[in-house]
């Protein structure tokens, strides 16, 4: 998908979303499955909207469109299934796939071996919250042979703390008359607010190795 269309995909995702709807009725359920397990499943797929989509999914729901309790259920499997099958990628061939940089960013990488450096375990909740981090935590996860327990534990919460909340906040507030309108304004706020804890941190990490040069 060309740059321009993808991002014209994002900022008016209630409209392709609504679209989607109406061309494949219940089939978009499907849709929606595969779209949140690519974005967590595979490093490769790391630009697919996630925050976005579970705003609009919402409020589509609150509209009678989508089943609201099957719309959390099948995107909450989706998002652990997700980052499930990312660890596994990362654990059997991730080595292989981390020199491929065609395929994978070594920057990705970079940034998100930082996050778990800062947070450990903790990363695959917090990179719910982050996109790009979000796709490449299990991933690095697998690459460093994390305990399978440990991070399925950490997955099935942090799929349903993401899942549960944008949905229904889209649930709450995608139907005011104002959000209908702007819709594109809110999805940049809600990318915004998802990329403001990565900003922060490299802000951070930056003033840091500065002080650190000085002395």
């Amino acid at each position: 998908m060309p740059l321009p269309s993808f991002i014209d995909f994002v900022l008016h995702i209630d409209k392709h979303l609504s679209t989607l709807i109406q061309t494949y009725g219940v089939g978009t359920y499907l849709i929606l499955f595969l779209i949140v397990f690519c974005e967590t499943g595979l490093v490769v797929t790391p630009f697919l909207p996630g925050d976005s989509l579970l705003f609009a999914s919402g409020a589509f729901a609150a509209q009678g469109v989508l089943n609201f309790g099957i719309l959390v259920a099948l995107l909450v499997f989706a998002s652990i299934a997700g980052d499930s099958a990312n660890f596994w990628i990362g654990r059997h061939i991730g080595k292989k796939l981390e020199r491929n940089e065609k395929l994978v960013n070594p920057h990705y990488i970079k940034h998100t071996q930082e996050f778990y450096k800062k947070y450990g375990s903790k990363t695959i909740v917090l990179a719910r919250f982050v996109p790009i981090v979000r796709t490449f935590a299990p991933f690095v996860a697998g690459i460093g042979r994390m305990n399978y327990s440990q991070f399925m534990f950490y997955n099935v919460i942090g799929g349903i703390i993401w899942v549960g909340l944008f949905t229904t906040a889209g649930y709450l507030f995608g139907n005011i008359p104002w959000v209908q309108d702007n819709f594109g304004i809110v999805v940049i706020g809600i990318i915004i607010a998802s990329i403001i804890p990565a900003v922060v941190e490299f802000v951070r990490h930056r003033k840091n190795n500065s002080l650190k040069f000085e002395n």
